[in-house]
């Protein structure tokens, strides 16, 4: 069995034990691509990480395909990654693309509101939205605005920070007023790669099921 097909198993898994099995959802993955990042996209963390996400996005995803962003001060919408070119993704598509925008500072609200942009008006469905934002610190504080004005839409952001950094700003996720939902979440990595699948898939999910279910209730999610 391919590492691609036993992560779909462990995905699988994961949603059927938070009830989730029936549930169709668009998912798109942002990867910081600041300076601090360079060496994890060099040694091959972070093309992993997009393996890891793409057995999610084929779980969830009619077209079985992941969308994805990178970011800086600038962004980037890149193709979309699926079973069939995944392979030297991060390669092909970011390190030799000189198209791309890489290792400055760090700037969120600009891409988030591409992605708000991409699924709400460009490419508009009943759909809800799952929303993975890799980033090793730095997050700007206007990011929290950009957050709490998206809760009225059918998009959840789950922030996983890696690194050393103290993340402030993402901390402060769970007690950010004036939202008809909570809408995000965030969760600290350390280490990435030593992450199993399973604690992974289980993390990544956690919090997920509870927004579907109040922004259902909501009629965010229609």
């Amino acid at each position: 069995m391919s590492k691609i097909d036993l992560r779909k198993k462990i995905v699988a898994y994961t949603l059927e034990k938070k009830k989730m099995t029936h549930l169709s959802a668009r998912v798109g993955i942002v990867l910081d691509v600041t300076g601090s990042m360079r060496s994890l996209y060099k040694d091959g963390t972070v093309q992993e990480v997009v393996e890891r996400i793409l057995a999610v996005a084929s779980k969830f995803d009619d077209n079985a395909a992941l969308d994805v962003w990178v970011y800086d001060h600038e962004f980037s919408r890149l193709p979309t990654v699926t079973e069939r070119d995944f392979i030297s993704y991060v390669t092909t598509q970011i390190l030799n693309n000189s198209n791309i925008h890489k290792y400055g500072r760090n700037d969120e609200p600009r891409v988030m509101e591409d992605v708000i942009k991409k699924y709400t008006i460009e490419e508009e469905s009943s759909l809800p939205v799952f929303i993975i934002f890799i980033n090793d610190g730095g997050v700007v504080k206007p990011t929290k605005k950009v957050i709490v004005d998206s809760a009225i839409l059918p998009i959840f952001w789950q922030f996983v920070g890696i690194g050393d950094s103290d993340f402030e700003v993402l901390k402060q996720l769970d007690m950010m007023e004036g939202r008809i939902v909570d809408n995000a979440n965030f969760i600290h990595l350390k280490d990435i790669s030593a992450v199993s699948d399973e604690v992974l898939y289980d993390q990544l999910l956690n919090e997920f099921p509870k927004w579907i279910k109040d922004a259902t209730e909501k009629r965010i999610i229609r």
